[in-house]
């Protein structure tokens, strides 16, 4: 259950030559068929090829062209045999020109993707095969050789990859090469390490083939060791929804508000609050609130002192209304007649003290009377 194909690039080389009757050939057809079923075949996971020859080469349908099981055993199906010659060489060199390339399917390089030729054969090469093997080999094409019956078994391990004992396949007729199925199922096997358990990711485990990547929940980052993870600050700009303050939370992340403000049923945004109620504020007199904030003024007749908070009493001689003042001025005036006549008064009383020491007794007493009288 944790063992699954590991994505390929497999290209299908059989031979249609003229020692291979039709009956056998459609032997073939269904081996490939079968192997088919076996692979996880797929755009992302393992493509596949087939090319056909016997003289001449023919691409049946490249890397490119099918992604489902079912499009591609249909074609496989019907493939018809060329019937002349075996140029083995020829059909390698042939997939390394025409069909491993980017063009026709192959992915690149740095996709780090196996490219494997399966050689089907039941006779001895015609060509030259062993430079373009070796060639094939250099380029990292991996090559298993499966001979049939009157197959050389000298040609197939000059063309197989090292080592030989398991890249190379015997069978003794078309009628049970079926049974090669399972070996390469077991070949091409991938333990599937996330389902062993053996991954050492700290948090989730991604199957790729033979190998594994590790990932993080939302919210975390892979750290440099590529298997532990670290919180994200999910409170950078444009990753969170809060209206003014994020406060990260373990991963997650909550909003609040600015002082003045309250977070509104939405959890997210924030209306003001009066800032002028009571409680809230250091006005001594008058509070202004001000989107959020407030400040301070002061009564009729008082000013703002330098705080700006508390307040001073005005002068009141700038109160003084109209009529006070012409009562004030009526009052003055008077006060100032009064003042004239005593000063006139006093004066005259001096004169009379002076003039009665000079007099006789008897007028003296006349004098005084009269002095008393102006008193």
């Amino acid at each position: 259950a944790a063992c699954k194909n590991r994505p390929l690039d497999l290209v299908f080389i059989v031979d249609s030559s003229r020692s291979v009757r039709p009956e056998e050939f459609e032997k073939v057809k269904i081996f490939l068929s079968e192997m088919i079923d076996t692979l996880d075949v797929g755009e992302r996971t393992t493509r596949v090829a087939v090319m056909n020859y016997a003289s001449t080469v023919k691409m049946e349908f490249p890397l490119r062209t099918y992604f489902d099981k079912a499009s591609m055993k249909e074609a496989v199906s019907r493939i018809e045999p060329l019937s002349a010659g075996t140029m083995t060489g020829l059909a390698i060199q042939s997939a390394m020109a025409e069909v491993f390339t980017e063009e026709m399917g192959t992915r690149p390089a740095a996709f780090n993707i196996p490219k494997v030729v399966i050689v089907v054969t039941d006779g001895r090469p015609q060509d030259q095969v062993q430079d373009v093997a070796a060639s094939a080999r250099a380029a990292g094409i991996e090559i298993y050789a499966v001979g049939v019956d009157r197959a050389d078994m000298q040609s197939l391990r000059i063309m197989a990859s090292e080592p030989l004992d398991e890249h190379v396949f015997y069978v003794e007729t078309y009628g049970v090469i079926e049974k090669l199925t399972s070996r390469f199922r077991e070949t091409f096997c991938a333990v599937n390490v996330c389902a062993l358990g053996t991954h050492g990711c700290q948090q989730v485990c991604v199957s790729n083939g033979a190998s594994h990547l590790c990932d993080c929940y939302e919210g975390y980052t892979l750290n440099p060791d590529k298997r532990t993870c670290s919180a994200v600050d999910v409170c950078a700009p444009g990753r969170h929804e809060c209206g003014q303050i994020c406060v990260s939370n373990n991963g997650s992340y909550v909003c609040d508000c600015y002082e003045g403000y309250t977070l509104n049923p939405d959890k997210k945004t924030c209306s003001a609050l009066d800032m002028c109620a009571p409680g809230r504020h250091d006005c001594a007199q008058v509070c202004l609130s001000n989107d959020g904030s407030y400040s301070c003024a002061c009564y009729e007749g008082y000013t703002l002192n330098s705080d700006k908070k508390t307040c001073s009493g005005a002068i009141t001689s700038s109160l003084v209304t109209t009529e006070e003042s012409c009562k004030c001025e009526a009052i003055a005036a008077l006060q100032d007649s009064v003042t004239s006549h005593l000063e006139a008064l006093s004066t005259k009383y001096m004169k009379c003290l002076r003039s009665c020491r000079h007099i006789k007794t008897d007028s003296r007493l006349s004098e005084l009377s009269f002095c008393f009288i102006l008193k």
